[in-house]
């Protein structure tokens, strides 16, 4: 089964927590603090396996977890980081994130790596909260959070040359016969129903990756028929070539046939029509294809436009029309995979983060004032509440934010409610 469309989960691991310890040995007096660090969280990681073909894998494992770091521990020692989760995807793999829509990464080479959900940083130990005014700290950082999200994994298969053209025409056998590939072949529309990819060798020693893309119908572009199953494919070729059935036995008009399908395309992504196309005339060993073939190219009336007829069964005309799709292949450089204008798209995995405010104040149904926001939730899951150091180092944390201020701006008394994720406070003026 080919799956090219698949929605999954990551999460990068937490961080390990630091640690309240003392040094405590015969003979050294006020050792001080010795609490060491918590370890890094791991990543999880995309990796391209020329390998893979499909996303079937994540059908069966939609959940990918990092492991954590490990705690910090006494005599300063430091927590052991967490091992990076490494996942496996075929060429051809655009990852978004769901929640904002931005492209996270496009892999397309073997070997290429992207961080999808960073591990998160390891607590600090008290020996890194010493100070000269309080030199035994009772106070540490719990692990930060790794980052979790939603994404959506996107596969175009990456050929060098797509045929395109409405159910029917002949694409799968021109594939058949042009390569070692065996699609499936019948007398009936929508045959294809996955991408087929086959080698195709000329004399020369020139090769070249062909694929068979499903069937194409008017309003495809708007998901009618296979819709964006097609063309989402067609994206990564650098050379479309036009398959129309000049026999007519369809009962369609060859040239409607050929503005339908360049419509489809045209509003489905404008930059399609920048790609060099070869018109394929398919079926000229049928009755009438010959003049449906002069009536075509009088109404297409291009000079420049490059037609081959050709019949697939028969295979006349193949030679010709391949080495010309080759020669365009050495002179049409690789287009963009996806459209990223914003650098900070391309460094920045987490922006969306960064765009959000620090926090922000609602009121739930029993009056209480709730606190969210990606900073000070990170911050509170941060904080170990078991010290009262701790307790009051987050409390001026809020404060420096303008979290005090922003809740009697908001019409907060003495004694009200403030609730952040699970947990419950009292506001004290």
């Amino acid at each position: 089964m080919f799956v090219d469309h698949v929605k999954i989960y990551v999460k990068g691991g937490d961080g390990g927590d630091g640690m309240v310890a003392f040094r405590r040995e015969k003979y050294v007096a006020y050792g001080g603090p010795a609490g060491g660090d918590g370890g890094k969280g791991g990543d999880v990681v995309f990796i391209v396996d020329e390998g893979l073909r499909t996303l079937m894998d994540f059908r069966y494992q939609r959940h990918f977890k990092a492991p954590r770091g490990e705690h910090g521990g006494s005599k300063n020692k430091h927590g052991k980081g967490g091992e990076d989760l490494v996942v496996k995807v075929p060429p051809g793999t655009v990852v978004k994130d769901l929640e904002s829509g931005h492209i996270i990464a496009d892999l397309v080479e073997h070997g290429q790596t992207a961080v999808i959900a960073k591990g998160g940083r390891g607590g600090r130990g008290n020996s890194r909260f010493a100070t000269p005014q309080n030199s035994a700290p009772e106070l540490s950082e719990k692990g930060e959070p790794g980052v979790e999200r939603e994404v959506g994994l996107e596969l175009k298969v990456l050929a060098d040359a797509g045929l395109v053209g409405f159910p029917s025409v002949g694409k799968s056998t021109l594939l058949s016969v042009v390569s070692a590939a065996k699609p499936k072949i019948a007398d009936y529309h929508f045959t294809t129903l996955v991408p087929n990819l086959g080698m195709v060798e000329l004399d020369e020693g020139r090769t070249f990756v062909l694929a068979d893309l499903p069937g194409l119908i008017e309003g495809a572009h708007e998901g009618v028929g296979l819709g964006h199953q097609f063309l989402r494919h067609i994206e990564r070729t650098r050379v479309i070539i036009h398959v129309i059935d000049m026999s007519g036995l369809e009962g369609r008009d060859p040239y409607e046939d050929y503005q339908t399908i360049n419509a489809e395309l045209e509003k489905y992504n404008l930059r399609l029509m920048e790609r060099p196309q070869v018109i394929v005339a398919n079926k000229m060993d049928m009755p009438d294809a010959d003049e449906n073939f002069k009536a075509f190219k009088e109404k297409l009336n291009d000079p420049n436009a490059q037609i081959y007829p050709i019949s697939a069964i028969t295979r006349v005309g193949l030679d010709q029309m391949l080495f010309a799709v080759a020669d365009l292949l050495e002179t049409t450089p690789e287009f963009p995979m996806e459209e990223i204008t914003d650098e900070e798209d391309r460094s920045v995995l987490y922006k969306y983060e960064s765009e959000t405010p620090d926090f922000e104040i609602t009121r739930d149904d029993d009056g209480a004032y709730v606190l969210s926001g990606y900073t000070i939730e990170r911050l509170f899951k941060m904080t170990d509440f078991n010290f009262d150091q701790s307790v009051r180092k987050f409390a001026r944390q809020m404060r420096g934010m303008g979290v005090d201020q922003a809740l009697r701006e908001r019409g907060a008394q003495d004694g009200d409610t403030v609730r952040i994720l699970n947990f419950e406070f009292e506001f004290i003026e």
